[in-house]
């Protein structure tokens, strides 16, 4: 009879979720990749990095045609074909590793216009919320009494007490 391997004796966890496929594989860290590919697009296009690459492959050039003929290591005669080799395997990193940094900002500039797009419907309810209130607001103070209104009012009930006192005064003397 085999012998059951010890992630498939143990009831509690799925079968597969104990190991990774191969003991070798490190834990994938998606967000330190993208970091390191906007790291190269961010500085690929710096001029630091321009005078670099023009330093190396003016060095490059110089040690493969002054040096002695022993310690060089490309060929004048051949067009420096492992210079060319060097710097084509550089583009061929280059260009999908810049893509990738692409990707990411893309992706980051999606969830920021979303963002801003709810930020945006926030504001527009908040202000029709603020718009009504000033509407039932100057409503509410249309209905008010004015000043003039309740002065007008109060003359015409001390006008009529004074009338009421008079009639009164007139039906008392009689």
């Amino acid at each position: 009879m085999a012998r059951a391997d010890a992630d498939d004796r143990r009831f509690d966890t799925p079968k597969g979720l104990g190991r990774s496929a191969s003991p070798l594989r490190l834990p994938r860290d998606r967000d330190r990749f993208g970091r390191f590919t906007e790291w190269v697009a961010r500085n690929m296009g710096t001029p630091w990095f321009l005078l670099g690459l023009t330093l190396f492959v003016t060095f490059w050039i110089l040690w493969n045609t002054l040096a002695p003929a022993a310690w060089r290591f490309d060929s004048v005669e051949l067009g420096f074909i492992a210079l060319t080799l060097v710097l084509s395997l550089q583009a061929s990193y280059a260009a999908p590793l810049i893509l990738l940094a692409q990707n990411r900002q893309d992706d980051r500039d999606r969830v920021q216009i979303e963002q801003d797009r709810q930020r945006a419907e926030r504001n527009l309810a908040d202000t029709e919320y603020l718009a009504r209130e000033v509407v039932a607001l100057r409503l509410a103070v249309r209905d008010l009494a004015s000043k003039d209104f309740i002065r007008q009012e109060l003359r015409q009930v001390l006008d009529e007490l004074d009338r009421r006192d008079e009639e009164e005064g007139t039906h008392a003397a009689s």
